[in-house]
Parts: C-alpha cells; sequence; structure tokens
C-alpha cells in the first residue's frame, strides 16, 4: 500500500537514461524480481572488478535505505522492460522524482508499486537544486494528495493516473483489484 513517504533522496541528474542502464539485459533471465536491487545500475555503480565505485550516488551512505530516487528528464527510456522498475523496487525505491518519465516505463512502474512523479521543468530543477545543496535532504511525497514537498518549500502537484493511483492507495494490482470486485461480478453474471 501506498499512502505517503518520507525519506532521503537520491539524485542521479541524469537526462536519458534508459532500461539497459536501469537493468542491464544480461540480468534479464529471471522471472522474479526479488535480488535484482543489486544489480541496479550495474555497470554505473561497479567497475570491472564488481568493486563499488566510490563517486556513484547509490553507493554513498545516504543512500542506503533511501526510497526517493531524483533524476534527470525521459527517466525509463529504450526498450519495455519490467525489469527495470523490479529493480528499483527490489533497491528499496517506492518514487522516482523526474522531468518526465518514457510512458512504458510509467505505466510498468505503476503496474509494480513504485510511482513516477513527473515534476516541471521550474520544479524538476528546484527539487534537483535542493537536493545537491544537502544530502540529507527529505522529500515527502503524499498520494492521497498527489504533492511532493521538501524543507521549507510549498507542496507541488503532481499529476498520476486515477485508476493505478487508486491501485496504489489500497496496495493491489490489476488484478487484485479485479478480484475485489468478484461478488458483483459473479452477481451480474448470475443475472444474465
Amino acid at each position: 500500500m501506498f499512502d505517503r513517504i518520507q525519506s532521503r533522496a537520491v539524485l542521479l541528474p541524469h537526462d536519458d537514461i534508459d532500461t539497459d542502464q536501469i537493468i542491464p539485459a544480461r540480468f534479464l533471465k529471471v522471472t522474479s524480481r526479488d535480488g535484482l536491487g543489486v544489480h541496479l545500475f550495474q555497470d554505473w555503480r561497479y567497475d570491472a572488478g564488481g568493486a563499488p565505485k566510490a563517486d556513484f550516488p547509490l553507493n554513498a551512505e545516504g543512500a542506503r535505505g533511501a526510497k526517493v530516487l531524483i533524476a534527470g528528464h525521459n527517466f525509463g527510456c529504450g526498450s519495455s522492460r519490467e525489469h527495470a522498475p523490479w529493480a528499483l523496487c527490489d533497491f528499496g525505491f517506492r518514487a522516482v522524482v523526474a522531468g518526465s518519465f518514457a510512458d512504458i516505463f510509467r505505466s510498468n512502474a505503476l503496474k509494480n508499486g513504485l510511482l513516477p512523479v513527473a515534476l516541471g521543468s521550474e520544479e524538476h530543477a528546484r527539487v534537483c537544486a535542493a537536493r545537491q545543496a544537502d544530502p540529507s535532504l527529505e522529500v515527502t511525497i503524499d498520494l492521497e494528495r498527489q504533492e511532493v514537498a521538501w524543507a521549507s518549500q510549498q507542496p507541488i502537484r503532481f499529476a498520476v493516473d486515477p485508476f493505478a493511483r487508486r491501485c496504489l492507495l489500497e496496495g493491489v494490482d490489476e488484478l487484485g483489484y479485479l478480484l475485489s470486485l468478484q461478488r458483483e461480478i459473479e452477481a451480474y453474471e448470475a443475472s444474465r
């Protein structure tokens, strides 16, 4: 169930981060999301010998336990792999704040419990600058009110598909939603 989160945020302000950068193709042989978080941004996070790169944001001490990733524009572009939101969720992220999202990534994220929060250019620049200035910055995302806020800033509204929002708030996926209507479906079928 997703309602409101307050968490430190990891800043990865690159534009056009594609799904192969989020989770490289060589890790797509699995059908379970468990364990994909260790390979999140594999080629950016680790050197050729497998050691963590000290300068990569997800390897910073403050990244551990963060539930919010702040990225650039056009996040999740490229191939349509559901493994990308799986890896982000398995790492511990509950939301990604970006200037924009690729449509298929947005859809996959919402279906897998990851909230994509798209902000206008000015608002996005402000949250990036605030996080750059303060690595311990906490971001609050309120799905019920559809607002994101940090520090002493006024909350910023964001849009989200109403059905996806309802599913996230109720903690169900599309199938879970349909199953919650089983009695109504059976009553309708019986009346036909």
